[in-house]
Formats: C-alpha cells, sequence, structure tokens
C-alpha cells in the first residue's frame, strides 16, 4: 500500500465520520457507541492475534492501555452526545483543534518543542473563530452550545490521553495500544449502555445500523491502521496536514447529504480555526523564511 492511499483513505474517513457519529445515535447514543467499539476490540484484536502483534502486559503498558482507554472512553461518549446537537461539519472542525491543544500539552508535560510568537497567534486566530461559531450556534439554544461544549470536552480528553499515551508508550507498537485501549475502554462502555439504557434497540434505523458498522469498521479499526502506517512513513508535520482539510471536507458531506447549513459567521469562524491550526503548525517556519527573504533583498539593495 502507498503512503498517498493511506493518507486519502485516513482524510476520507475522517471527513464522512461526524456525520456517520450523528446518524449512528439515531437509534440511541449508548448502544452506538457501544456497538462500534464492540466491532472495533473484534477487528483489531483479531488482527494481532492474526499478525502476532506483541501486546506488552508490563506495568508500563498497562499504564499506556489505561491511558488510551481514558481517552476513548471519555472522548467518545463527549462527542456522540455532543454531535446529537450540532451539525457534523462542526463537530468536525472543532476536533480541528486537537493538535493545537495537545501540542500546548505536550510542552508543558513532555517539554516539547518550544512556545513561540507564531504559536501564540495560531491559538489567537483559533479562539477567535471558536468565539465566532460558539455565538453563531448559541442563536440556535442552549442544546447547541451544550452540544459544542461537550465536543470541547471530547478535544480535551483526546489531547490528554495522546500526551499520556506518550508518556508512558513509547516503545509500544500503534497497533498494541490501539486494541489495548479498546479492551480497557470496553466494560465502561458495556456499563454504561446497561445503566443508560440496557435495552437492545427492537427498531433500530437502517441508517443507523449501517453508520454503527461503518464507524466499527473504518472509524474504529481500518482508520487507525491507516493514520499509524502514514505516520510511519512520513514526517509530522505533512501528517498535520489531515486535520486542515477534513473539516472542510466534512462541512461539504454534512450539507450535501444531511442538508447541514452553515451561515457566513460560522464559515469565518471555521476558516479563522483553520487558518489558526495551520499557523500553529507551521507559523515560525514561514516566518523565519520570510525574514531570511527580507534581508536577502535589503543585501541585494545595499550592494
Amino acid at each position: 500500500m502507498s503512503v498517498p492511499v493511506a493518507i486519502i483513505g485516513v482524510v476520507l474517513i475522517w471527513a464522512t465520520t461526524p456525520l456517520a457519529i450523528k446518524w449512528s445515535g439515531e437509534g440511541g447514543i449508548a448502544f452506538a457507541v457501544t456497538a462500534r467499539m464492540v466491532i472495533g476490540a473484534l477487528l483489531c484484536g483479531g488482527y494481532v492475534v492474526a499478525m502476532r502483534v506483541p501486546m506488552p502486559w508490563h506495568r508500563r503498558a498497562l499504564m499506556t492501555y489505561l491511558a488510551a482507554g481514558i481517552g476513548i472512553f471519555g472522548a467518545m461518549y463527549s462527542v456522540y452526545w455532543g454531535a446529537q446537537h450540532i451539525s457534523s461539519g462542526l463537530v468536525s472542525v472543532l476536533f480541528g483543534l486537537t493538535p493545537i491543544l495537545t501540542g500546548l500539552l505536550a510542552i508543558a508535560w513532555l517539554g516539547e518543542q518550544s512556545f513561540s510568537s507564531a504559536k501564540a497567534l495560531g491559538i489567537a486566530a483559533s479562539l477567535l473563530g471558536l468565539v465566532l461559531v460558539f455565538a453563531d450556534n448559541l442563536a440556535l439554544g442552549s442544546a447547541a452550545a451544550l452540544g459544542i461544549g461537550a465536543v470541547l470536552l471530547a478535544v480535551a480528553l483526546h489531547s490528554l490521553s495522546t500526551v499520556l499515551v506518550k508518556t508512558f508508550g513509547e516503545e509500544l507498537p500503534a497497533m498494541a495500544t490501539t486494541t489495548g485501549g479498546l479492551l480497557v475502554s470496553l466494560p465502561a462502555f458495556v456499563l454504561s449502555w446497561w445503566w443508560f439504557d440496557g435495552e437492545w434497540p427492537v427498531d433500530m434505523p437502517q441508517r443507523a445500523g449501517a453508520s454503527i458498522l461503518y464507524l466499527g469498521v473504518f472509524g474504529s479499526a481500518v482508520g487507525f491502521a491507516l493514520f499509524y502506517y502514514a505516520l510511519r512513513h512520513l514526517e509530522a508535520g505533512r501528517v498535520a496536514l489531515i486535520p486542515l482539510v477534513t473539516p472542510v471536507l466534512a462541512l461539504l458531506v454534512g450539507a450535501w447529504f444531511n442538508e447541514e447549513i452553515v451561515n457566513t459567521r460560522a464559515l469565518l469562524g471555521t476558516a479563522l480555526i483553520i487558518a489558526g491550526l495551520g499557523f500553529y503548525q507551521w507559523g515560525a517556519r514561514l516566518s523565519g523564511r520570510i525574514r531570511k527573504l527580507v534581508t536577502r533583498e535589503a543585501r541585494a539593495a545595499g550592494e
């Protein structure tokens, strides 16, 4: 499999996942997210067994699986609840903030990189965009505002989980971490479904059932495999392009297949969030090139 195919696959899966989450919840949120994780755990576990992927069980590995499981459970439940109150495109836009929050936590926790004025500008632009998006959805009612809050909580939990996994499990195979996280979180999903609902859906909408199957196979298993494959063969900077592309595609998917309407203020907020993310990732490099160009031009003029 080529790297471009993997990248295209990840982009398409991540762009369609928010709408699939929204549709899958039509048969009950607790059942939808639990069924998805059961399918994902079975597929990942089967892959680990068939391909003989090593699954360490020492203390550091267990801490890694726990960190991944906390993120999977907390983030998934939050985003499933939030997706029922806001558009699927907005879910993807908000999740585009994940690299920024993960980067800030990595700087504070792991000592990675250093904070710069370019990163600060990128964060400021993204926050301004978030304010515009929040104000636009607040006009739709308190449920939309709570939906945004739930997705932002999912972003925070996912980012925290990512940093914790990085702290504990640098040497673990990616599929082992994914499978371990799914296995750790699975009892929590089953118990929460039993607590909140506990009933097998009698009249599951066809669209909801198909969405659960799609998320279990592609969202939870294939998507992870393609992402980690791309991450192994490309530098992180190129992989970071994915969160810049998927929100735009997710907005289009939501508009085409679910008749979601995005007004001018929401589009402006989305553009600011994506631009802020891009400047956070590559602003320092761009500023450096501009300074070199200006210096070169100044020297040429002086000669």
